[in-house]
């Protein structure tokens, strides 16, 4: 998927928002490092849309207040495997 620098972080912005995803998961759909979704939805894209930068930025931090839920399920789901 080939976007430019404008499109890409109102595109990454709207499918974080819509869907919930972090940083790590819209990378792996837009086919772009996490830096690049990184730097698109935090600089980026509040010079482009703010409103939408602002849904972002609410996303990512319920994302990052959740981040220490995950990491333990999923350590929890990779010992179950043993």
């Amino acid at each position: 998927m080939m976007h430019n620098s404008t499109e890409r972080p109102i595109l990454i912005g709207r499918y974080i928002v819509k869907s919930g995803a972090t940083v790590r998961n819209a990378a792996k759909i837009f086919g772009v490092s996490k830096s690049t979704v990184h730097k698109d939805v935090t600089d980026r894209l509040k010079g482009l849309s703010k409103s939408l930068w602002q849904d972002v930025q609410a996303v990512l931090q319920l994302n990052k207040q959740e981040r220490h839920i995950r990491g333990g399920n999923a350590t929890k789901q990779k010992y179950k495997k043993c």
